[in-house]
């Protein structure tokens, strides 16, 4: 399985655009929740030079400790070690009634600070104010408290106090409002009066705790006290929602105060309320993006309707800092999608270019990244052959492979772990189960050291898995070769190399053979589940004119032609959409992997939605060009 794909998990368009009546700029705007993402610019609409622009910002879970996060699979090991990935920013265009400008470039940069997703939607009138947004990348919501200090001359009184949510303009601020109310004889404890009322007491530490009780035991739920000496603290709820305000308007400094005479004293508590909503500016209008080289890509477009298929691994490698990233590391802040400086300030337009958001109803359209790498295996125990002086020495070369499996999964050996095991190769015959007489001396090449032709000096792949490589020049009368896999003086596992894989030598041919094959999944399944589940599907190769007599129907399995560059494709049936494309590129991260039994790749099905049908092609890499197969194998994914 050399794919995987990490679906973004916060995307949002911000814009400075004009609203409908080309005075108010929806610079306050949010589209957190819309399912699309929005790039453009609008050269000269509400002035002769006017300018607006629309940019997006998309965040992917680079950094975590539990499943689904990229950092997670590198730790893990589910994706290869730094070097051996790519990374791939996939992002789908989106369709759209309205012009689509062509020949234009998007960068594609990291952004440096944290910023929210938000709460909006309205793409048309901005009209859903929230974070971010082209001011603000973010609000940070903080729990109203004030600090009352209860102070008593001396005398007595009862004051009555009440609540209430106090609305001014688009702000919301809480606000406590008092009356005074005296009469009726000392009651030294309260413990006389009413439950909304609260006797001063003789000291101002009474007096504090009268006012505490009094709070936590109101029918208000929007405020509670606690006490320390004279000083009572008053807390809100919960913390401000996106409309308050960080503090009190300067009309209102004093958020608590009350005031109360009687036998020519005066009673007072006063405070001033500090809460709301702090608000992050961006150091730039419009977002802060880094610049340099390994943080920034560009994507063109020719026609205007393309995707965006770019390589960011640089970028990626920074978030989760991995070991081997050799650019120092940055915060996971997404990145952002805009047009480039060249565009933004041209005094033409470009409008507009839309892509699916996360939030998008279509599975396969939602922005992702993608690992992408080798995990091909060419085992050649299958297809072993003599060194011949027809090939090159890199092709003369055989890759052997231990798979160690302890109770259905694979494990390291404990004494080997992951360092070096060593292969030596003895004769036998058909008649011999087991390995006689002497190492068999070997050619230097591939893992075979001039110092010791006895031994291949193999090494560790990944868990429970060991290779070595050698070229094989013994005579050519052996029926069957024994690899015999040891640490020197504890033997771990002994193989065969069969007759009819030992005795292939490279073959001239006399004429330029056209060559055609047969393709099968032998282990096809009609239904799979989606639910954490990885299919192993096994291919078998022959070529199309084989043409066996009746005894090697009759006595023989179907031989296999293995083909050793193979790739495969899944599409979506209804529609023929890719799914995964052929990786031929670069990474080779569809590439089969092979063994003595044929050919094999895993597919990990939590890619595919469930409740459709899909299909499976190939494409043989063979003389310098690839060839589809005219095969389909047909499949359903549901969700259980």
């Amino acid at each position: 399985m050399a794919i995987k794909r990490y679906t973004a998990d916060a995307d949002t368009t911000i814009t400075n655009a004009f609203k409908a009546n080309l005075s108010t700029r929806g610079v306050s705007g949010n589209m957190g929740q819309s399912d699309i993402l929005e790039v453009f610019s609008i050269f000269a609409q509400a002035s002769s030079a006017s300018s607006e622009l629309e940019r997006v910002l998309i965040k992917f879970p680079a950094t975590g400790t539990t499943a689904g996060y990229i950092s997670y699979d590198r730790e893990q090991g589910n994706i290869p070690a730094s070097g051996s990935v790519s990374f791939y920013l996939r992002m789908f265009d989106a369709p759209h009634s309205q012009t689509t400008p062509k020949g234009f470039n998007l960068i594609v940069s990291a952004v440096s600070q944290s910023w929210q997703e938000g709460l909006g939607l309205d793409m048309e009138e901005y009209s859903d104010e929230d974070e971010a947004n082209w001011l603000y990348a973010s609000d940070t919501k903080i729990q109203a408290s004030a600090s009352i200090t209860a102070e008593n001359t001396g005398s007595a009184g009862v004051v009555t106090v009440g609540s209430q949510l106090f609305m001014t303009g688009t702000s919301a601020n809480y606000l406590f409002t008092a009356t005074s109310s005296f009469g009726g004889p000392e009651a030294p404890d309260g413990a006389s009066w009413a439950a909304n009322h609260f006797l001063t007491g003789t000291t101002s530490a009474m007096m504090a705790t009268n006012i505490q009780t009094l709070i936590n035991n109101s029918a208000s739920a929007d405020f509670s006290a606690s006490v320390a000496s004279a000083i009572v603290t008053v807390y809100a709820a919960s913390a401000g929602t996106a409309a308050n305000t960080n503090q009190l308007s300067s009309s209102l400094v004093t958020a608590f105060s009350v005031t109360g005479s009687e036998y020519g004293t005066t009673e007072y508590i006063s405070g001033t309320f500090a809460g709301g909503v702090n608000f992050t500016l961006w150091t730039t209008e419009g977002g802060d993006y880094y610049a340099d080289a390994s943080s920034s890509f560009t994507a063109s477009f020719d026609t205007g309707f393309e995707n965006i298929e770019l390589d960011v691994t640089p970028l990626v490698e920074q978030w989760i800092n991995s070991s081997g990233n050799v650019l120092g590391t940055k915060s996971n802040y997404g990145v952002g999608v805009r047009l480039s400086p060249t565009e933004d300030n041209a005094s033409n337009s470009y409008y507009t270019k839309m892509f699916f958001a996360r939030g998008s109803q279509f599975f396969f359209k939602r922005p992702y990244i993608e690992a992408r790498w080798d995990s091909s295996t060419q085992d050649n125990r299958g297809s072993f052959y003599y060194s011949s002086s027809l090939a090159p020495a890199a092709d003369n070369l055989n890759k052997i492979y231990l798979y160690n499996y302890v109770r259905g999964q694979l494990k390291n050996i404990p004494d080997i772990g992951t360092g070096s095991i060593y292969v030596s190769v003895y004769s036998g015959s058909v008649a011999n189960s087991a390995p006689f007489g002497s190492k068999l001396q070997l050619s230097t090449g591939g893992d075979v050291a001039s110092g010791d032709l006895y031994n291949v000096t193999g090494g560790y792949v990944s868990t429970g898995v060991y290779s070595a490589s050698l070229a094989f020049t013994g005579s050519t009368s052996l029926t069957k070769v024994f690899d015999v896999w040891h640490s020197g003086s504890t033997q771990y596992f002994t193989g065969t190399i069969t007759p009819a894989s030992l005795t292939q030598v490279w073959p001239g041919q006399s004429h330029n053979p056209s060559q055609q094959y047969v393709s099968s999944i032998t282990n096809l399944k009609p239904a799979y589940s989606n639910q954490n589940t990885t299919a192993r599907f096994r291919l078998y190769t022959r070529k199309k004119n084989w043409n066996p007599n009746i005894y090697s129907v009759a006595s023989e399995a179907a031989p296999i032609d293995l083909v050793e560059s193979v790739y495969y494709r899944v599409y979506r049936v209804t529609d023929d959409l890719d799914i995964i494309s052929y990786g031929t590129g670069s990474d080779n991260n569809t590439k089969l992997s092979y063994d003595n039994s044929g050919s094999y790749f895993d597919l990990d099905m939590s890619l595919l939605e469930s409740d459709d049908t899909y299909g499976i092609k190939f494409v043989y890499y063979l003389n310098g060009q690839y060839n589809q197969q005219p095969e389909e194998f047909i499949f359903r994914v549901e969700s259980a």
